[in-house]
């Protein structure tokens, strides 16, 4: 097999879809030490959140690392080495934890990460939820999060080498299928 040092994917699609596996799988795949940078923050209270937490937790391979970072996610990618291969799950989480920023603070966040995405020298696979193919939320945190979160998934596919859709345990390589939209800057 041969190893591809530097990329960036993005597996996109809704809930309970199967995109944290087929990242997994591509993570696995790429004959790379993983690390594995969780987003979530645990809460002993929910046992929900904890259940799924878990379930995650259990597919992981015994040889992969674990980072838990929910704020600080361009430093932690900073921190990689090459020869790694870093699988990202996932960005709405990520965003969740940072909803309270006000806008320019949020769009300096977005920008280092981007930033640190242009200069890593390894690859970084992200999971990112579908928020926006329903109604539109009747709160405005809802609607925040839904248009950060989709403005953040698009800005992240347009420097991705490879985007895919998983939906229905189905999975499209949008990048073979589609067509990037040429935009200077996405809000």
């Amino acid at each position: 097999m041969v190893q591809i040092l530097k990329m960036i994917i993005l597996v996109t699609g809704p809930a309970r879809s199967g995109k944290s596996e087929w990242a997994e799988q591509l993570a696995q795949q790429s004959g790379q030490a993983v690390v594995y940078l969780a987003t979530a923050q645990t809460d002993p209270t929910d046992q929900e959140w904890q259940a799924r937490i878990i379930q995650h937790q259990q597919r992981r391979p015994d040889d992969w690392q674990t980072w838990a970072e929910p704020i600080a996610l361009a430093d932690r990618l900073r921190q990689l080495t090459p020869g790694h291969c870093c699988l990202v799950d996932s960005l709405g989480t990520w965003l969740a934890n940072l909803l309270e920023q006000d806008e320019t603070t949020w769009q300096h966040t977005v920008d280092d990460l981007l930033q640190v995405l242009q200069t890593l020298p390894i690859t970084v696979i992200f999971v990112s939820e579908e928020t926006g193919w329903g109604v539109v939320p009747a709160y405005p945190i809802g609607r925040l999060f839904r248009d950060r979160l989709g403005s953040l998934t698009r800005q992240i596919a347009a420097i991705a080498d490879v985007t895919y859709l998983v939906t229905g345990g189905h999975v499209l390589n949008l990048s073979q299928i589609g067509q990037k939209l040429n935009l200077d800057r996405v809000t």
